[in-house]
């Protein structure tokens, strides 16, 4: 490794994650089900080998991403790296199911169904060569979801030996409630949009009871997350770039944080990605940002945000320029 990355310990677990993960979304290439190029197995491998040298060993996959070739060349690009499966922090997650999947005609939609919880995993861990997962997330939540039967699911697994851990994605307080008054399994991760152009989750403890009130349906989940031990992902944590790289016809409040950003990692001599995953590494929840780059060069610019520490008026500064008004 270039370097040794400072890590979280995982509640609950004898894991210890790394403060930034890779997210594996785009690495298998289109999202289709054209088969994988030589190119996208090179590109692959490139971005793996550069995220491990930096200290990362903790990567974020879905059933879904690439129609299942993004687990399939993870797994390719292991192998040709020599790297050991008990190195790395694998995880997965399932539950969103295409149009036309099983049936033409049939709409995109969310599947908790035992079934289905139990079938997306083996195709995983057949993509991915490995007997067992770290780690599972339950995707998107599913408005169908019986309780009973995901809780049967996860015992399942977990007995079987396929899945260590589990947890959700997306999901507010109230909805990780109901799954965990009946799961044995303790749900330790919830993986949400979070960037300092989508802080809803922060918005919503401290713009409680302040007109106008914009942010509903959340309920106090960062808190609720924070006081049940479980880690926050954030996904799209430099919201896809436009944090540093805004469109001429970006709206001003993009354009001024994307210029605080700038002249921030000028004075710190870091990179624009440092700056902004510093911001959600600042906050003490704490929150793992899932990089989400096929770039190598870009994965070791955003692991400089490992040695950066906001202040708190650094850090209420770029909120408040990102929102375009103060705090009330």
């Amino acid at each position: 490794m270039l370097c040794g990355m400072k890590t979280y310990p995982l509640a609950h677990t004898e894991l210890k994650i790394s403060r930034l993960a890779y997210g594996c979304m785009q690495i298998g290439g289109t999202w289709d089900d054209a088969p994988l190029t030589s190119y996208d197995r090179a590109r692959a491998r490139n971005v793996i080998e550069r995220a491990l040298a930096h200290g990362i060993n903790f990567f974020d996959h879905a059933d879904i991403y690439c129609h299942g070739k993004s687990e399939t060349v993870f797994a390719h690009a292991l192998r040709e790296l020599g790297v050991p499966r008990d190195r790395i922090i694998l995880q997965s997650k399932c539950g969103i199911r295409f149009a036309d999947d099983a049936t033409p005609g049939i709409p995109t939609r969310f599947d908790f169904s035992y079934e289905h919880i139990l079938r997306a995993v083996e195709g995983s861990l057949q993509r991915l060569q490995t007997d067992y997962l770290d780690i599972l997330l339950l995707h998107r939540p599913d408005a169908l979801v019986e309780p009973e039967e995901v809780a049967r699911a996860l015992d399942e697994l977990h007995r079987a030996g396929k899945v260590r851990y589990f947890g959700v994605s997306n999901h507010t307080a109230a909805q990780i409630t109901l799954l965990q008054k009946f799961a044995q399994q303790p749900l330790l991760v919830n993986q949400v949009e979070l960037n300092l152009l989508h802080a809803d989750l922060i918005d919503d403890g401290l713009f409680f009871n302040t007109a106008p009130r914009p942010y509903t349906g959340i309920g106090g989940t960062l808190d609720f997350c924070r006081a049940n031990g479980m880690l926050i992902q954030a996904w799209a944590p430099v919201a896809n770039g436009l944090l540093f790289n805004p469109p001429k016809d970006a709206p001003a409040n993009v354009r001024r944080v994307a210029g605080l950003i700038a002249q921030m990692a000028r004075a710190k001599n870091t990179t624009p990605e440092a700056i902004a995953l510093a911001w959600l590494l600042r906050h003490p929840a704490p929150i793992q940002p899932i990089l989400g780059t096929t770039r190598p060069e870009r994965v070791a610019d955003s692991c400089r945000a490992d040695e950066i520490e906001l202040t708190r008026e650094e850090w209420y500064f770029l909120l408040e320029t990102a929102r375009g008004r103060a705090v009330p």
